[in-house]
């Protein structure tokens, strides 16, 4: 379960937040995992239950948006969403949907006390 090591990460970017701008709790914590990104979002909520006992995200709101990828077709060159592989071209029919970079899982703000 990498979720576990994301959460990890996650925490480890919150208190170095924290140490740096002097907060001392998190009211909520607002994540974006998009659909391709390869994260179970259950098990990431999961995980970060079981490490904020005793942190600065202990208690806080878990927010987490999971948009979709955005593709460009190589057949057509025409943009779509996608929220899951080997989906064919809603233009074209094709099946050559090539996922852009999305940055992938990121923590995009706090709110904090």
């Amino acid at each position: 379960m990498h979720e576990l090591s994301l959460a990890g990460g996650i925490l480890g970017i919150v208190e170095a937040a924290a140490q740096r701008e002097s907060f001392a709790r998190v009211r909520q914590l607002h994540l974006c995992v998009p659909a391709l990104a390869g994260v179970e979002v259950e098990a990431l909520r999961f995980a970060l239950q079981a490490v904020a006992p005793g942190t600065v995200i202990e208690g806080a709101e878990l927010v987490i948006d999971e948009p979709a990828a955005r593709a460009r077709c190589a057949a057509c060159g025409g943009m779509t969403a996608v929220r899951e592989q080997a989906r064919p071209c809603p233009h074209c029919g094709a099946y050559r949907l090539q996922v852009l970079p999305d940055g992938g899982l990121r923590v995009v703000d706090l709110l904090v006390a």
